[in-house]
């Protein structure tokens, strides 16, 4: 069986096609405001544009120079030590990349009518051993509901509806001490190094809020802050609402998170009981008003749904801008 043979004209276009890309968004200006920088030899811009040229070719570092294709004019150890560096902010370097192009092509294309929204959700990151690598830990898994070695992959995404672009996202370790598999160094927390070693066993809920936190200081804004449930907590909610933001989640039903409604502190489960659900081919079962938080509390809609995966079952969503219909909470988490 003969070998595929290799495009090479498509290779040049799609580094052309990076070039383009580093020049329009001055990728080299962005990597030196977030501490991307070299006191001698070569650029690290050069080197972030060989890394991202060899993931849209479908080429490695190892694979070329054990070919002889390696033609670039720096050495192995030169550029692993810029992609291990503990000085660049990579969470600062993604959010002002992608409020840039947000900010200066995305925004123009659209209606202003039309809500921009921050989407965030987890996926895991496996491997398959964690013993020799920093805070690897023993993670749950919410897709198949077991533990597996590796990371939870945090990410903010922006969108407007029809775009959906990353902002930013962190790794994140198990917050228990004895789920950690891997080794733990310690770092001065003033310094970046120690700050993402932190932020990396700090509970998602939390982390949330600090890549949220790096979206809006970057200058990215949006209208409404898209989770699940794992993330829904009143505090956060609270909080978001208060950066000026409103907030479209899925409740967990949980009898010690509790809502203000009619006068009493109940949860999602006592008010389900309490209402009377609509019938027939209604889109959703029941919508309430409630209070959220402790502290100052805010007004909020709760609208309930059926399962789609489980008829005799329901679904929760939560939103803090009550002029908005249900239609469109259910349409905006779905």
């Amino acid at each position: 069986m003969s070998s595929i043979p290799q495009n090479h004209s498509d290779e040049k276009a799609l580094v052309d096609c990076v070039q383009r890309f580093f020049s329009k968004y001055h990728i080299g200006k962005l990597l030196a405001r977030c501490n991307g920088l070299k006191e001698k030899g070569v650029s690290p811009v050069s080197l972030l544009h060989y890394k991202l040229s060899n993931i849209f070719i479908g080429r490695s570092m190892y694979m070329q120079q054990r070919t002889g294709s390696f033609k670039e004019k720096f050495s192995k150890n030169t550029f692993y030590c810029f992609l291990n560096s503990a000085k660049t902010n990579w969470l600062r370097f993604t959010s002002l990349l992608a409020a840039d192009i947000v900010n200066n092509d995305i925004r123009d294309l659209t209606d202003e009518k039309r809500k921009n929204v921050f989407i965030i959700d987890d996926s895991l990151f496996n491997r398959t051993s964690c013993k020799k690598t920093e805070l690897g830990s023993r993670v749950f898994d919410h897709t198949d509901m077991h533990f597996k070695k590796g990371f939870r992959m945090l990410t903010l995404s922006w969108s407007d509806g029809n775009t959906l672009l990353p902002v930013n996202s962190c790794l994140l370790a198990s917050v228990k001490d004895t789920n950690i598999i891997g080794p733990v160094k310690d770092f001065d927390n003033r310094t970046l190094a120690g700050k993402r070693r932190k932020l990396a066993q700090t509970k998602a809920p939390e982390a949330m809020m600090t890549l949220l936190d790096a979206a809006v200081s970057a200058g990215l804004n949006a209208d409404y802050v898209l989770f699940y449930s794992w993330f829904s907590n009143p505090a956060q909610i609270t909080a978001i609402k208060a950066k000026g933001m409103d907030v479209i989640a899925m409740i967990k039903k949980s009898n010690r998170i509790k809502y203000t409604y009619g006068g009493e502190q109940l949860n999602i489960k006592e008010i389900y009981s309490r209402n009377r659900k609509r019938r027939g081919r209604s889109k959703y079962l029941l919508s309430v008003d409630v209070m959220v938080g402790k502290e100052n509390p805010i007004p909020a809609k709760i609208v309930c749904v059926r399962n789609k995966a489980n008829r005799k079952d329901w679904l929760a969503f939560i939103c803090t801008d009550t002029s908005l219909s249900e239609e469109e909470i259910i349409r905006g988490k779905r």
